[in-house]
This record gives structure tokens, C-alpha cells and sequence, in this order.
């Protein structure tokens, strides 16, 4: 932290000399000492308590207000005189000084922080290690100590920047590129600084969890190990439940949405925090911030309580960052936060606005609608934005598409506003009705966790894994298998505690799968096949859960067949991939407006019978065919120019069963570039016929 203060401050010196023709042109930097500062940023007081303060009865029993005051005559003197280069004291003695008592005071604040991660239940969690087992043992819980607080080098804005932050309200403007990273431990990236042939991302599971095992065996790698698994959860945990990070999750269907930590969404929470009323914040973060259904409460935070100014999206084509993959997306963000309306309480006379976080959303300002671009790939493109090349997206627009995540779709157009609009007549795949089939997703065996099943070569009694990259549209076979599961231990692993009665379990019948693992930048993103009957699992597949299904509504293997199409349309596609990023998360699937198809419709046996040829194409299909009415699979479409005829014809059809024009549905083929021209022109000319 040290180091980058250091750094930062030297290069704004070596900008001041670029920046003159003579050396007595050369200005000082009076107050670069003490306006950058090291300290971790996320964690620390951003107010004091001076009555908690005072409580501790420290520090000579001065005051919070007087050793503010002690500091800030000392700044004042510091500054001045370095403005005359330092001929009035020893700065060094004074800067010194100065030191010493922020450091002083830090201690007496870290002190009250410790509180505040005690009154939120929070405990030090010690790693420990099993020798019976060999492998990681019940973590040893404690209370924090002091030691455990100062380890995280907290900054309080509330001490370092008090007349910002204690008498402006906060910092007119932040400007920021925070740390992109997750906030758990990351095993290959440990093991990666120990030894030479563990990789971050080349090793198969096997591979790695045999290196470790046996980095594990030297005592000393342990012992670092174990250190470093210990300084996450605590800080973690304060994270999840600090009143200054409320937005990090959200409650999405009735249930709270599990998701990691990623640094840069605390890093935006923060600023929000940090900013006075009608500060501005300029902000570069990961594309997830506008699509991820984990950063749901903060586009709830930025919607409700701030005026987006702008929503610049980048691909990283041009490598604008260097070490990231060029298909990432990024964008800068600008915001500003709107004042609280002031707010009486009942029978109450010139009463203060609450703070914001109290006020109901009805009585919240906040945005309407907000300037974006999406999908850029040269910088200087912001100098103009958002005067040429913005497009504006109502936020009520945004909650009608995306009622449960509020997630924003990469509109590029006015053209794909009024497209959006028509797909909505239809219900989203999660609304539940009445009277029809509805569907419910799941996943099966975790490709982490559950690598304990898996087989690396077929045996008796076992059963595949299938995995995302393992299909295609309409494909269930694009890649040969990796693993296999025992089908008794698989079986035992998804009953769980309960009772194997030879009960039907999800795997035995035909499901609908669609990829986890798909960019928006890809060739297709939303990828779907129907998998046969006992085949497995992993997580980087979605799976339709017969089981769960049935409960909400069941669904015959016809109107299967006539999901499959219609998640593997164009038009879907379309929508699915102007909100993901890198995974196509149920929830994604959930918010598509899709046609709930059933025998009754004209377009339902054309869709049904062209879908059936395209998958029922070896025996494991056999009674799915024959169920459909096409026979067996010997009626399947194997031969290559005829799948193409039947993948156009049902891309046509389910054009006009959406009322697209065949503007519109060009204009939608257009959002493919990396699909073959031929193949887009078969599907309008399809939809003319």
C-alpha cells in the first residue's frame, strides 16, 4: 500500500516536469503527502462517533474534535510551508509528527471498527488442518482481536478526510478503476507461487487437486496455506452484513441471491457512500454491474437513488487493458447522487431529510431514463459520448424486461427498443400461468465440489457426464465425454439424506439443457439440446427439472420439443445475448418472453416436427420420436444441408410467430456477425416463404 502511494505520488511529480519549459518554471505540490494515502479503502470508519470515541478515555482524554483540530493546524503548517520550500521548520520533524498521530488516532478507530465487527456476530475463523483426514479440518472460531483488525491497514475517511466528509457531506467527485477480483480464496493462484506446474487455468481437476495434495504435505507450504484460507471469512462475513455494503445482495423470487464478492461491486457501494448529495462519480467496472443478477441492489441503488449520467459499455478488442481477454466488456460508468427529499415525519415542524437509505422508494428521486452505448471498441469515442452515439433506455422499459433482476439490455438502437416492446406481448419463460406448461430450471453435480464421483473412463454401471461444451443446438454429442459417474453414487447423491426407493429421478427421462458457460460476444450464445435418458449432469449445463416442472405445470416431451426451438431461435438468442456476459444463468432464461406453445396452435405441430428431426437422430431417441409422431430415429435429419433447410425454416417460423417485420427480423440476424451470411440469408429468405 506503502509502495503505491509512493508511486502515485512520483508520477504526478514527473508529470509537473513534463508539464515546463525551464526549471524555474517548476511549481511545488504543496499538499501531496497527506491528500495520498495507503490504506485499505473498503474497510474503516467513514463517520466517527465522537461519543464512542470519547468512551475509550484514551489518547491524553483529549477529544475526537481536538485532535482533529491538532491535526488539521498541523496540515495547515505542513502546506504552508512547504509552499516556501521549507525554510521556516524541519518539515521532515513535522511530516514525522504527523504521522505519528494519525497513526495514534488510527489505532484508537481501529479499536472502535473491532466493535462494530463484534456487534455484527463476526469471528475470526483459524484454518486448521486434519491429520487423520489429511485435508482441511473445522475452522477454529475466536473472537477478533485488535491484532486481527490493524491487519487489515483500515482507512477512515471519517478521521483522513474530515472536513470532506464530516462538514461537506462527502467528495464532490470519484474517479475510479477498482480491483476486478472475487473475494474468496483462490487455490491456483496459491499454489501457482509454489510450484512451477500448477496453472491457473490449463490443469484439469484431477491434475490440480493431486499437486496440492501433495504441496500440502510439506509442513511449511501448509502452514501458508492455512494462514492464508484464514483471512477471508471474517472479512467476508462483514462484508455481507455491514450496513455500508447493504446493496452487495438481494432478495430475487423470494429467496436471497447467493453470489461471490467482487471487489468492484463494494468499490461502487463505497463511492456511492462517499460522495455529498449531487457529487458525481465516474467509475470503470466489469460489464456485470448493467446484466448480473448479483448486482441486482446496486442497479436498484443507482435507479432509485442517483442520476445515471451515462452507461459506456467497451469491448476489450482493442486490449484498452492489457492481460484481459479481448472478448471481456467493461464500461465506464457515471453517476450523480440525487440529495434525499426532505420528508416529515407525522405532526413533525422543520424536520431534517432523513438520511436516504430510510426514505420508501416512492419517495425516492432517481432515474427515468439513462444515456448508454454498448459494445465500443475505441476510447475516444467517450469524448463524445454522450452527444453522438448514445441511445436513451427508460428504466421502466428495464423492469418490464427484466422484472426479478432489473438487468439492462445492450440496446444499440431505437429499432431494438421497439423490437423489445413486441417481444414483450408474450410472458417471460419464469412467469407461471395457469392452464399451460411451465418449466423450472436446476443444475446437477457441481464440476468442484462433486469431482469426487467422477470417472475418467467408462466402466460397468457407469453412467456420462455431460458438460456445456458437450452440445449444440439441437446437438447432444458435439464433444465426447470426459467423466463418468457411477449411476448408484450418483443416485445417492441426489437423494441426499433420503431414502433411495427406486423412485424416477430427472436423469432417467429425456431433459432440456441449455449452456451455462456462453458470451454475448460468441458465434451463438444461447446454445439448448434435449439429452437422453440416463446420461448425468454437470453445472456448466442448465437442466429443465421434470420433477420441479410438473409441480408448476407439467410439460409433455411435444412442447419440449416446441421450447427447444424457440430457445434456439434467432429471436431469443437476440434477447438472451443483450444482457449476458460470460454465463447464461437461469435466471437469464427465466426473464425471455417466449411463446407458451401448446398442441391448440397452428404453429405447434410445424415447430414440433422440424425440432424432432433435428434431435432425434440416433436410438438413444427412439421413444421420443415415436411419443412425437416422426417413428424412430431413422426419420432424423443427419444429413448436414438438410439440418440447415430445417434450423432456417424454424427461425422463419418463429419469426413471424413473434411479429417480427422482416425489417426487424434482418435487423435482428445483423446482431450475429460471427454466424455464416449464408446462414442468416436461409433464415430470412425462410421467414419470405
Amino acid at each position: 500500500l506503502e509502495e503505491a502511494a509512493e508511486i502515485a505520488k512520483l508520477r504526478l511529480f514527473l508529470a509537473l516536469l513534463a508539464s515546463v519549459q525551464r526549471i524555474d518554471d517548476i511549481e511545488p505540490l504543496p499538499n501531496i503527502d497527506f491528500n495520498i494515502l495507503p490504506g485499505n479503502s473498503l474497510i474503516g470508519l467513514l463517520r466517527v462517533d465522537e461519543a464512542r470515541f470519547a468512551a475509550q478515555g484514551d489518547l491524553f482524554k483529549k477529544s475526537f474534535r481536538e485532535l482533529l483540530d491538532e491535526k488539521n493546524r498541523n496540515l495547515d503548517t505542513y502546506r504552508h510551508t512547504a509552499a516556501t520550500f521549507g525554510k521556516q521548520v524541519n518539515l521532515l520533524q513535522l511530516r514525522e509528527s504527523i504521522d505519528a498521530q494519525m497513526r495514534t488516532v488510527g489505532e484508537s478507530l481501529n479499536t472502535l471498527l473491532g466493535d462494530d465487527f463484534n456487534a455484527l456476530g463476526i469471528r475470526y475463523e483459524q484454518a486448521s488442518w486434519d491429520e487423520k483426514e489429511k485435508d482441511l479440518g473445522r475452522p477454529q472460531k475466536r473472537a477478533l482481536t485488535r491484532a486481527d483488525i490493524d491487519a487489515l491497514a483500515p482507512f477512515h475517511w471519517g478521521y483522513a478526510f474530515d472536513e470532506i466528509v464530516g462538514k461537506h457531506g462527502g467528495f464532490d467527485i470519484i474517479l475510479t478503476n477498482p480491483p476486478w477480483e472475487i473475494f474468496k480464496p483462490q487455490a491456483k493462484e496459491f499454489f501457482a507461487e509454489h510450484f512451477d506446474l500448477v496453472s491457473k487455468n490449463k490443469m484439469r481437476i484431477e491434475e490440480f487437486e493431486e499437486e496440492k495434495s501433495d504441496l500440502l504435505r510439506k509442513r511449511d507450504i501448509r502452514a501458508a496455506w492455512l494462514e492464508y484460507l484464514s483471512r477471508f471469512p471474517h472479512v467476508s462475513a462483514y462484508f455481507r452484513t455491514a450496513p455500508d455494503y447493504a446493496h452487495q445482495s438481494t432478495v430475487v423470487g423470494g429467496k436471497k441471491t447467493g453470489t461471490d464478492l467482487n471487489l468492484y461491486k463494494l468499490f461502487l457501494e463505497r463511492c456511492y457512500r462517499l460522495l455529498r448529495p449531487h457529487g458525481h462519480c465516474g467509475i470503470v467496472v466489469p460489464s456485470g454491474i448493467y446484466t448480473d443478477l448479483g448486482a441486482k441492489a446496486l442497479r436498484d441503488l443507482l435507479f432509485e437513488r442517483t442520476r445515471i449520467e451515462g452507461l459506456f459499455g467497451f469491448e476489450n478488442r482493442k486490449s484498452v487493458f492489457e492481460g484481459v481477454h479481448r472478448s471481456f466488456k467493461f464500461v465506464v460508468l457515471t453517476f450523480e447522487k440525487l440529495a434525499a427529499p426532505r420528508v416529515l415525519a407525522p405532526g413533525e415542524r422543520n424536520a431534517s431529510a432523513p438520511p436516504d437509505d430510510l426514505l420508501s422508494p416512492a419517495k425516492r428521486p432517481g432515474t427515468e431514463s439513462f444515456p448508454a452505448a454498448f459494445m465500443r471498441h475505441d476510447v475516444a469515442e467517450l469524448d463524445r459520448f454522450p452527444r453522438e452515439g448514445a441511445i436513451d433506455i427508460p428504466v421502466e422499459l428495464v423492469k418490464r424486461l427484466s422484472p426479478d433482476s432489473h438487468s439492462v439490455m445492450e440496446f444499440k438502437s431505437a429499432l431494438d427498443i421497439a423490437i423489445a416492446e413486441k417481444l414483450l406481448r408474450f410472458p417471460l419463460l419464469g412467469q407461471r400461468i395457469e392452464g399451460t406448461w411451465n418449466i423450472a430450471l436446476t443444475r446437477e453435480f457441481d464440476m468442484t465440489n462433486d469431482s469426487k464421483l467422477f470417472e475418467t473412463a467408462p466402466g460397468k454401471g457407469r453412467l456420462r457426464l455431460c458438460e456445456g461444451k458437450m452440445i449444440w443446438q439441437f446437438e447432444h454429442k458435439l464433444a465426447p465425454p470426459r467423466y463418468w459417474v457411477d449411476e448408484k453414487r450418483g443416485r445417492a447423491a441426489l437423494i441426499g439424506r433420503g431414502e433411495d426407493r427406486g423412485q424416477p429421478l430427472d436423469y432417467q427421462g429425456f431433459r432440456l439443457g441449455f449452456r451455462d458457460i456462453a458470451a454475448s460476444t460468441n458465434e451463438r450464445t444461447l446454445i439448448c439440446a434435449i439429452l437422453p435418458p440416463r446420461v448425468f449432469a454437470g453445472n456448466t449445463l442448465n437442466l429443465e427439472s421434470r420433477t420441479a416442472s410438473a409441480q408448476r405445470g407439467p410439460m409433455s416431451y411435444a412442447e419440449q420439443l416446441a421450447c427447444c426451438a424457440l430457445l434456439n431461435s434467432f429471436t431469443a438468442d437476440w434477447v438472451i445475448r443483450q444482457k449476458v456476459t460470460s454465463h447464461v444463468n437461469m435466471f437469464y432464461a427465466y426473464q425471455l418472453p417466449l411463446p407458451r406453445l401448446t398442441a391448440g396452435d397452428p404453429a405447434f405441430r410445424p415447430i414440433v416436427e422440424r425440432a424432432a428431426r433435428l434431435i432425434c437422430t440416433t436410438h438413444e431417441f427412439d421413444s421420443l420420436a415415436e411419443e412425437v409422431g416422426i417413428g424412430s430415429h431413422e426419420n432424423g435429419a443427419t444429413d448436414p444441408a438438410e439440418r440447415a433447410r430445417l434450423r432456417a425454416e424454424l427461425d422463419g417460423l418463429i419469426a413471424h410467430l413473434y411479429g417480427l417485420t422482416e425489417e426487424e427480423f434482418a435487423h435482428i440476424l445483423r446482431a450475429f456477425p460471427l454466424v455464416a451470411s449464408e446462414v442468416k440469408d436461409a433464415a430470412l429468405a425462410a421467414y419470405r416463404a
